[in-house]
C-alpha cells in the first residue's frame, strides 16, 4: 500500500489546508465523470479518497503516523473494503468538497449556498453621449434607465394582499435538503438546493398579481447626473445604490454610466492636451502675421514669426482640457500648414516668377543644402 502522503503529493508536515488543496486537485483530475470508462483513473480516485479520509481526520492521521494504515483504517466504519466500494462509508460529508470542485451543481451534487440570506442586487449599465465641450467643462445630464425594485403592490413579499409566505415544509425553511446518492464508488450524502422552494426556504401559496410572486418589478427611472470637467470618451461614472434592488434585505447594486464624447470638427484630444491644424497663406508664413486661433472658449490671436515653415507647431499653455477633479489644464497645440495658391491668373504667375527670381538662392538654405548633398555628390 502506498504512503498516503505520497498519494496526495504532500509532505508529512503539510497543513490541513495544503492537504485539502492537494486532495481537491487530484479528486477532480481522477473523478470518474472526468474519465468515463478509465479503470486506472477510477482506482486512483479511490486511492486519493482513501488517503484523504485518513489525513483529513486529526485522530486517524495521528494513528496513521504512529502505527500505519491498518491502525488508522480500523476505526472508521469498516474502512475501504474490497469489492470496489467504500464499505461502511467515510464518516464525513463530501458535499462541500465536491461542491467546490464541480461548482455546486454537478458530480456529487455539491454544496449549495442558501438563497434566503441577503443578496446584493445586480449592477446596471447605461451610456450617455455628450459634446466635446461638455466633456471639457463638465455638464449635467438626465439619464433614463430601467431597474428592478421591490414590487410596490406587495412591498417585495411576493404575496397577494392579506397573505404571507409560508415556511417550506420540505426543507423546514433551510433552503437545502440532504440526499444520498449511490454511485459505483459507494453511497455519498450531499446537500442540495430544495426543489420545492428554490432555496428560499419559503413558499408562496397566493402570489401577488403584479409581480407574480417574485417580489420584484421593473421600473423606469430618470436621474440627473453631474459629469465632471475633463472626462474622456469611454470613461465611466459609478453611482452607488442606484442599480437593481437587493433581495432579502441585501443592498442595491450600482449604476455605471459610460460616457461617449462626440468628435470635434477641429480639435483632437490626447490626454488633457488638444491639437488642431491652422491653414495660413504663403505671405503670412514668409512675412509673419497675427492669425486667429480657435480655442474651447472662443477665438484668440497669435503672432507667428516671419519665415514660419509649414508644419511648425505652437503651444498655448493652459488652453486644453481641465484636469479631472484637480487644478490646472492641459495645453492647446496648433500646427500651421502653408496653403499653396491654386487657379492663379497669368498676372499672378508672372508676379510669382519675378518674386522667385528676386529671392535667388540665399533665401532657400534647406533646398540648396539638399542639392549639394544629393545632386552634387560624386557620381561614382
Amino acid at each position: 500500500m502506498r504512503d498516503y502522503y505520497e498519494v496526495l503529493g504532500v509532505s508529512k508536515n503539510a497543513s490541513d489546508d495544503e492537504i485539502k488543496k492537494a486532495y481537491r486537485s487530484l479528486a477532480k483530475k481522477y473523478h470518474p465523470d472526468m474519465n468515463p470508462g478509465d479503470k486506472e483513473a477510477e482506482e486512483k480516485f479511490k486511492e486519493v479518497n482513501q488517503a484523504y479520509a485518513v489525513l483529513s481526520d486529526a485522530e486517524k492521521k495521528a494513528r496513521y503516523d504512529q502505527f500505519g494504515p491498518e491502525a488508522a483504517e480500523g476505526n472508521y466504519g469498516g474502512g475501504y473494503g474490497g469489492g470496489g466500494g467504500f464499505g461502511g462509508g467515510f464518516g464525513f460529508d463530501f458535499g462541500d468538497i465536491f461542491g467546490d470542485i464541480f461548482g455546486g451543481g454537478g458530480g456529487f451534487g455539491g454544496g449549495s449556498s442558501r438563497r434566503n440570506g441577503p443578496q446584493r442586487g445586480d449592477d446596471v449599465a447605461q451610456r450617455v453621449t455628450i459634446s466635446f465641450e461638455e466633456a471639457a467643462f463638465g455638464c449635467k445630464k438626465d439619464v433614463r434607465y430601467t431597474k428592478v425594485e421591490k414590487c410596490s403592490e406587495c412591498n417585495g413579499s411576493g404575496c397577494a394582499d392579506g397573505s404571507s409566505p409560508k415556511t417550506c415544509s420540505k426543507c423546514n425553511g433551510s433552503g437545502q435538503v440532504r440526499v444520498q446518492q449511490r454511485t459505483p464508488l459507494g453511497v455519498f450524502q450531499t446537500t442540495r438546493t430544495c426543489d420545492a422552494c428554490g432555496g428560499t426556504g419559503k413558499t408562496i401559496e397566493n402570489p401577488c398579481k403584479k409581480c407574480r410572486g417574485t417580489g420584484m418589478s421593473s421600473v423606469s427611472k430618470t436621474i440627473e447626473v453631474s459629469i465632471p470637467a475633463g472626462i474622456n470618451d469611454g470613461q465611466s461614472l459609478n453611482i452607488r445604490g442606484m442599480g437593481h434592488a437587493g433581495k432579502n434585505g441585501g443592498p442595491a447594486g450600482d449604476l455605471y454610466i459610460t460616457v461617449s464624447v462626440r468628435k470635434h470638427p477641429i480639435f483632437v484630444r490626447e490626454d488633457f492636451d488638444i491639437y488642431c491644424e491652422i491653414p495660413i497663406t504663403f505671405p503670412e508664413a514668409a512675412l509673419g502675421a497675427e492669425i486667429k486661433v480657435p480655442t474651447l472658449e472662443g477665438d484668440t490671436t497669435y503672432e507667428i514669426p516671419e519665415g514660419t515653415q509649414t508644419g511648425t507647431t505652437f503651444t498655448l499653455r493652459g488652453k486644453g482640457i481641465p484636469y479631472v477633479n484637480g487644478r490646472g489644464r492641459g495645453d492647446l497645440i496648433f500646427k500651421v500648414v502653408v496653403e499653396v495658391p491654386k487657379n492663379m491668373t497669368d498676372a499672378q504667375k508672372d508676379a510669382l516668377r519675378k518674386f522667385a527670381d528676386a529671392c535667388g538662392k540665399s533665401n532657400y538654405a534647406k533646398k540648396e543644402k539638399f542639392k549639394k548633398s544629393f545632386f552634387g555628390r560624386d557620381k561614382n
